[in-house]
């Protein structure tokens, strides 16, 4: 053998000799971690270093060589630094070892090595770190992730569906807790997590309304609400809130319609007083100006008065003997023509000899009292036991003699309760009339009548 050659060989050996030996990849028959997803390797890979390094890693966290598996693993990360299937497993190898922290970082540098397509395997690792730290929401994102990327992934999607449940449970129980200790903020933001889970749930719009109607937001509450009912439109409950929070606001069209797509689906006594309630208020709002200001007025017109019966009044005007009234020479703009019409016609108020009904005259207690007795007459007609009882009485006054034209009318007023006397049983017959004592006038009639 030459010398050369003999030095070649004696190199040989000492190279070999200093080369580290690697330990025999272990032969798993049972896996320490079965529940760990294995990554897969790219086809890019196939063969490289890196890929065997990889698989001779996993092999050692799967017998539970912790220490020979991050070796192995961050060897392969050496040799290729974009090998993201070692940077998975080293989350692992973390995960093993109960080193949360450690391993989340490991998930999330795969993740982003490979950002154009989702590792399963680092996400549902990722999943498994974060569910060990008590951030659900964020795990269950991850495993969400992990199933959108592999379908076949069916008993995580299993899993998902449980935790989505058990999640919107603890974040709904979180909402409540603070609704009820007056944290709206909290609980505001916890029912939007707990919707984010789970969006088809109508009750949590209900619930969220009422934190939000707390809390003053009366658009956002009923923005929740509708959103309710839209997914339950047997939702009685949440329609009546709806009805609520119009009428408050001053919608009492918007109102009278909710309360009765409410009553439509469940009968409720409340719903129903307040529906009644609305579409009068609604009523009252389209009526003009003139008339929404009476009840404040110190003095009233026979335009006020003749609008008051009008509108209180009208079922016992509709079945009146009609009165020939058809010239009235000064009301045609007045805002009150309809109703003085009206009462014109069915002989409430009459028109003077000159055919005018002079729209802007006070009303004196003596006026009041004609056109109380006129309409306790059709009163009667609709309640027959009563009218003996104001028609036979005969009531003293202390300033209406019984002979004065106006007294039966004032007689049968106060007899009947509509109208009351003054200091030392005086009737005041000059005195003009408040429009909050028309209204209570007319109220009492209603009564009597039953027309309300």
């Amino acid at each position: 053998m030459s010398a050369m050659r003999r030095c070649l060989l004696v190199v040989v050996v000492l190279v070999s000799a200093c080369a580290p030996k690697l330990a025999p990849a272990p032969v798993v028959t049972a896996p320490k971690f079965p529940d760990f997803m294995r990554p897969a390797v790219p086809a890019a890979y196939a063969g490289s270093v890196a890929a065997e390094g990889a698989s001779r890693g996993w092999a050692f966290l799967q017998a539970g060589d912790f220490k020979n598996a991050e070796r192995e693993l961050s060897a392969a990360l050496k040799a290729e630094p974009a090998f993201y299937p070692a940077e998975t497993s080293l989350g692992y190898v973390e995960l093993a070892r109960k080193d949360a922290k450690a391993a989340l970082a490991h998930f999330d540098r795969a993740l982003e090595l490979n950002p154009q397509h989702a590792d399963v395997s680092a996400l549902i690792g990722r999943g498994q770190v974060l569910l060990g730290l008590n951030r659900e929401g964020d795990a269950l994102a991850a495993f969400e992730a992990a199933v959108a990327a592999d379908p076949s992934q069916t008993d995580l999607a299993r899993r998902v569906e449980v935790l989505r449940f058990r999640t919107a449970e603890q974040v709904l129980a979180r909402a409540r807790d603070a609704a009820k200790a007056g944290r709206l903020e909290d609980a505001s933001q916890a029912y939007l997590a707990a919707i984010a889970s789970s969006p088809e749930s109508p009750f949590l719009y209900r619930e969220l309304a009422g934190v939000e109607r707390q809390k003053g937001n009366v658009s956002a509450a009923l923005e929740h609400l509708r959103r309710a009912v839209g997914l339950d439109p047997s939702d009685a409950s949440s329609l009546a809130q709806i009805g609520e929070m119009l009428e408050d606001a001053g919608d009492f069209e918007g109102a009278a319609k909710a309360y009765a797509d409410s009553l439509a689906i469940e009968p409720n006594a409340a719903v129903e007083a307040r529906v009644e309630a609305a579409r009068a208020r609604l009523a009252l709002a389209r009526l003009p100006a003139e008339y929404r200001a009476l009840d404040q007025a110190s003095q009233i017109t026979r335009a006020d008065l003749a609008a008051l019966v009008g509108i209180r009044l009208a079922p016992l005007l509709q079945n009146a003997p009609r009165v020939n009234a058809a010239v009235i020479t000064d009301v045609r703009n007045n805002w009150a023509a309809p109703w003085i019409m009206a009462v014109a016609r069915a002989g409430i108020m009459e028109p003077f000899a000159n055919h005018a009904f002079q729209p802007r005259t006070l009303v004196r207690r003596v006026d009041l009292a004609q056109a109380v007795a006129r309409l306790l007459v059709r009163a009667a007609a609709r309640n027959p036991g009563r009218v003996k009882t104001w028609e036979s009485e005969r009531v003293r006054f202390s300033d209406l003699s019984a002979g004065h034209l106006a007294y039966p009318a004032a007689s049968a007023a106060v007899a009947a309760g509509v109208l009351t006397t003054g200091p030392g049983n005086s009737f005041q017959p000059s005195r003009p009339i408040t429009g909050a004592e028309a209204i209570d006038a007319l109220t009492k009639i209603e009564a009597l009548a039953g027309v309300r």
